[in-house]
């Protein structure tokens, strides 16, 4: 299994940048496609960005592309969430999730197995 760990939500101004990681722990991580998914009070989670197993593969969700870069570093166990421009809109709980089936990464919550306790991203206007 796969336990992770999300760090680096704080409070920011509208166009500001912020890099969220994750620190992955288990024998597995390099064989795991890896998700970043947001939530917001009251409204859905809702998908971010996904890398494949080797980093060579991303995808982003319409309303962060351009602005947000998903990457990892298996030799650290890492996976980063860069985030420039940001906008009060992107203000919500940022949720880091493993999959154990899937290698090139997913804009389906429920494809993914294992999930960080999450870290908060408020961007104040």
């Amino acid at each position: 299994q796969v336990q992770l760990v999300e760090s680096g939500g704080r409070l920011v101004s509208a166009g500001g940048s912020l890099r969220l990681s994750c620190a992955a722990s288990g024998r597995t991580f390099s064989n795991n496609a890896m998700g970043w998914f947001r939530q917001a009070p009251g409204k859905e989670r809702e998908f971010v960005a996904a890398i494949s197993w080797s980093g060579a593969t991303t995808y982003y969700g319409d309303s962060v592309k351009g602005r947000f870069t998903i990457s990892r570093d298996n030799a650290k166990n890492t996976v980063y969430l860069q985030m420039n421009s940001l906008k009060p809109e992107d203000t919500a709980v940022y949720y880091c999730a493993a999959s154990s089936r899937l290698r090139f990464g997913s804009s389906e919550a429920g494809l993914y197995d294992y999930w960080g306790q999450g870290t908060q991203v408020t961007v104040s206007s």
